[in-house]
Formats: structure tokens, sequence, C-alpha cells
């Protein structure tokens, strides 16, 4: 594995915490120069802070992936550090809070699709030119388990993450029509210990205190039960499946058995899903 990353120059969006400080810190330990953005300080520099320790040649920024002016010009800021930009990972996102799409408002929805779906598609189109003149260029985006099923209740991050899988597909299917040297991937995690759950506390703000009490309550058991593979696992998973040359990458058990119902029963899936969905919150809320 360690010859796919070893003196590449590799760029993480989203590596303030999660699964992207754990794919910045594996592809430092495989001997990759690393170029780390979020667009938070705090979590950016406890990365920037780790990766030093493991000695890796670094360019950190703080970067929102909305912004679309500042991913065109990233490159250039990492290729006069580096000279050459080898591979890509798309992972920075939010969940945009747990509502069906009928009670998100429309702030909200454009921010997550600003978000997930726009910033993946501006870094995609901002370092494809640099990842395919390199050699041996890899563009990764991060997608989600609900970038294969959908859930309830998460209509807007479901509705961006399909949409990351589409873009991905597409720009996959355009390299191998124009013959491109790019090796293009589409990453599915399931549940894993992340901080994307936390994005639904900034709903909490607009709840009374005993909805507050309740809400938090039913997250900190529907992460202790549900997010548990741990993001160190995931970011191996995910090196290891691009450096087999996999186009496609499912992360977790969880993920891999629901698209195989996804695939199985394209029809049915929604119902037993939402079946599924209202025991467990029941068994959540009778917990909490």
């Amino acid at each position: 594995m360690i010859k796919k990353y070893a003196g590449k120059t590799c760029v993480v969006t989203g590596a303030g915490s999660g699964i992207g400080r754990e794919l910045a810190l594996a592809l430092a330990r495989a001997g990759a120069r690393l170029a780390i953005s979020d667009i938070g300080p705090v979590g950016l520099d406890e990365t920037q802070q780790m990766l030093h320790a493991e000695g890796v040649q670094l360019h950190s920024q703080i970067l929102d992936v909305s912004d679309s002016a500042a991913i065109y010009a990233y490159p250039d800021a990492i290729l006069s550090k580096f000279g050459a930009i080898h591979q890509l990972y798309n992972n920075a996102g939010i969940s945009g809070g747990g509502r069906s799409i009928a009670d998100t408002p429309l702030e909200t929805i454009q921010k997550v699709i600003d978000i997930n779906l726009m910033g993946v598609l501006h870094a995609s189109r901002a370092f494809m030119p640099h990842l395919e003149s390199s050699g041996s260029g890899i563009l990764v985006n991060i997608s989600s388990l609900n970038g294969l099923v959908a859930q309830p209740n998460v209509a807007i991050y479901c509705t961006t993450k399909f949409a990351v899988r589409g873009l991905t597909e597409a720009i996959r299917t355009d390299a191998l029509f124009s013959g491109a040297n790019l090796q293009v991937v589409v990453v599915h995690p399931g549940g894993v210990k992340t901080n994307i759950a936390k994005a639904k506390e900034a709903d909490l703000a607009k709840m009374t205190p005993e909805e507050r009490e309740q809400a938090l309550k039913v997250l900190s058991v529907y992460e202790k039960k549900f997010l548990t593979y741990p993001a160190d696992a995931a970011a191996m998973d995910i090196l290891n499946g691009v450096a087999k040359g996999k186009c496609r990458i499912i992360v977790t058990p969880q993920a891999k058995h629901l698209d195989r119902l996804a695939r199985l029963l394209p029809a049915s899936y929604p119902k037993i899903i939402s079946n599924a969905t209202k025991r467990i919150q029941r068994k959540l809320t009778s917990k909490a």
C-alpha cells in the first residue's frame, strides 16, 4: 500500500476531525506530503500538530469549501510549496440536521448543497487538471451510506450524498471515455465515529429546554449505538481500497448490508427502512 502514497502530494479537505484527520495521519505514515484544510481552526490546528509529530511535509490552511473562489485558488497555494498534486480527498461535509425536506429551512438546504455537493464539484474541477498532469492522479470523493439508501429525516443530506455519488461516477465515466490518467473513487462510509452528527446540535438552540434535553439524550444513545466504527479503521479501509484500484468503496458492515438491500429491493427498501427507523426511535426514546 505504501508505494501508492509515498512521495505523493495528497490533499485532504475537512481534515480537522474524523475521517479527514485519520486519512491525513495514515497518508503521512505512508510517506505522503500533505495539504490539509478545514473551516474550523481549532480542529485543523490539532491535526496539524499531530502531523508535525509524524515529521511530514505539510501545507495547512483554513478553507470554506462553500467559497468557490477560495477553492479555485487553493491548488496554486499547494503547487507553490510542493510543485505537484497527486491525490485529492474531498471529505468536508455537514449533516444539515434531522428534518424532512418540507421542514428544512431554505437557508439550510442551500448551505448543505453548497458544502456537500458544490464544494466537491468545484474542488474536483479545480484539482483535476493537476491530478491528471501528475501522471498518477487519484480523485476520492466521500459520499455516505446515505448515497446508497435514503433514510427518514435526513432528506437534504441524502440528496447531496446521492448527488456526490452521481457526480463521481460521471467524472469517472468521462475520464474513461477521454483516456485521462485518473483514478476516480467514490466512498460510502456507514456509522463511523465522526463529528458530523454533532452538526445536528445546531438545531437544539431552537428547541424548548425540555425538547433540548430529550433530543440530547436520544442523540447520545444514537451515537453510542450506531456511530461505532472507528474513524482510523475507516481511513485504512479507504486507503487500502484506493491502493487496490477500486472505484467504489463501502465502509462498515452496516453500509454493505444496506447497499445489498437497496440493490435487491429497490422499490421496497424505503418502506423497510422507514419501519425499522420507527422501531429504533421508539427504543432510543425509551432508553433516553
